[in-house]
């Protein structure tokens, strides 16, 4: 992954949506992704693949803070072990929040759910991320849907177009055409 790629680049911002911020945890030698699985009982996007973060509190000074300490509360990132690249582009979900994603490169180490809210922390291959044969695009409610499928996980929505925006800027991964 090429990261300086991602210091350069002027992302785009939402401005309708209520804000929320997530960091895309790269383990530090850049060959792997660390991605949470929500759990079910959760009213938004139930089970569904992520990457830390949340929405913003009165109390975060920025949408930076939002991102770090939702990093700690879901997968005990502390904020010393994230080392932030830079920003993708902001992404409006079905669910009207406006995520901007922080790529951060984080430790080589193991990670574990740290709030109820996780059921499962995933570490996926960038390798396999952009193996072609692990992609997939559909439509879902008129829209186009990535999918990628690793390791039995599905990363779908939201956190599926930040992944495909990420490895399009940081790798030779191009999105296959629409179907």
């Amino acid at each position: 992954m090429n990261l300086d790629r991602v210091r350069r680049y002027e992302p785009t911002a939402v401005a309708d949506g209520r804000p929320a911020s997530v960091i895309v945890p790269i383990v530090d030698v850049g060959s792997s992704l660390v991605f949470t699985k929500r759990a079910e009982e959760l009213p938004d996007h139930p089970g569904q693949m992520s990457f830390p973060g949340g929405r913003r509190e009165a109390r975060d000074e920025s949408r930076l803070a939002t991102a770090r300490r939702e990093a700690g509360e879901e997968v005990g990132l502390s904020a010393d072990e994230l080392a932030v690249v830079g920003r993708l582009d902001d992404i409006l979900t079905v669910t009207d929040f406006a995520v901007r994603p922080f790529v951060a490169r984080v430790p080589d180490r193991e990670y574990a759910p740290t709030s109820p809210e996780v059921a499962t922390v995933a570490t996926l291959s960038v390798a396999e991320l952009t193996d072609p044969a692990n992609y997939r695009a559909g439509r879902r409610d008129g829209r186009l849907v990535d999918y990628f499928t690793v390791d039995g996980y599905t990363v779908w929505g939201a956190t599926a177009r930040i992944l495909a925006g990420l490895l399009a800027l940081t790798t030779d991964w191009e999105r296959p055409a629409a179907p």
